[in-house]
């Protein structure tokens, strides 16, 4: 594939077609309300929405400061963004049906008080929190060892249905909650749809069986400070995901990771890190500095 610099630099020959609805495809660490650091990182990769595309690892929102101007940016990018559900955004929809306990930390308010808030919250509960494409594979958080990307792309299927029906509010008062720590293929109703939300919007480290662990200290740590027993869910052994690459977020303590089949991409955008973008077609990467809009806590 010819990227758009290739073509600046050569020029178009005559007689050479370019698909220019393929030109590059960056994928872009949690953003959770940093609207301004991602218009500046989007005009350095010269993002061109007729042409490129974008991938967003979820966490859109939350903590940072523009959140609504985020949600309304990305939604307007249309087909050239492609988004899934991260844990903060789920915090949003639960927020706005009246489930779940606010955060003293949240920066939902203003899109709670928006004139298009039911717009932009339906638009963000039709996002999956699981994407496959051409050897990629994009989750906020992560995929439990045991599960093919198959498995996983029929188990997003179902939490999207659920986020989607018309009594998808039921699904939210049952969604949240670390129980159970482990799947079972037969698993049924809320707890069989609980395990799949945690895993892939919430997990960072796993057992030595395959259990996510949530509670025990250190388990927001880098690795080399985690809890004793567990392990960061990509380096489980004999992970069944493991031939597809996987896009991910979430993890701020772990930072950028460039692996053959794992590509971690919060920065920590809102600690006054970076936010992080990657093209895809050769995996060069490209940062923008962030001022810092919260403190983090829990594994430092």
């Amino acid at each position: 594939m010819l990227s758009r610099r290739m073509i600046s630099i050569f020029g178009v020959g005559a007689g050479l077609k370019v698909n220019l609805s393929t030109m590059a495809t960056y994928a872009i660490g949690d953003l959770q309300g940093c609207y301004d650091p991602l218009r500046r990182l989007l005009d350095y990769i010269s993002f061109d929405p007729a042409a490129d595309r974008v991938w967003f690892v979820g966490d859109l929102v939350n903590r940072g400061p523009a959140s609504l101007e985020v949600l309304r940016f990305v939604k307007a990018l249309g087909t050239a963004a492609t988004v899934v559900l991260g844990n903060h955004d789920l915090h949003l929809v639960m927020q706005a049906a009246g489930y779940g306990k606010p955060n003293k930390e949240d920066t939902l308010e203003e899109i709670l008080a928006a004139a298009d808030r039911d717009e932009l919250l339906d638009w963000l509960r039709a996002q999956p929190l699981f994407h496959v494409e051409d050897g990629w594979a994009m989750v906020h958080a992560g995929l439990l060892p045991s599960w093919t990307v198959a498995q996983a792309q029929a188990l997003s299927d179902e939490a999207s249905a659920a986020l989607q029906a018309a009594d998808y509010r039921d699904f939210l008062a049952n969604m949240w909650g670390s129980e159970p720590a482990a799947w079972r293929d037969d698993l049924a109703g809320w707890d069989r749809l609980r395990v799949v939300v945690n895993a892939m919007t919430r997990m960072r480290y796993v057992t030595a069986s395959g259990a996510m662990e949530f509670r025990a200290a250190g388990a927001k740590s880098p690795p080399d400070k985690g809890p004793p027993g567990c392990l960061p869910w990509f380096n489980a052994p004999g992970r069944a995901s493991a031939d597809h690459a996987i896009v991910c977020g979430h993890w701020s303590a772990l930072g950028f990771r460039d692996e053959a089949n794992v590509l971690a991409l919060d920065t920590g955008c809102l600690w006054g890190g970076c936010l992080t973008a990657v093209r895809l077609d050769d995996r060069r990467v490209f940062r923008q500095p962030c001022p810092q809009q919260a403190k983090p806590s829990g594994w430092d």
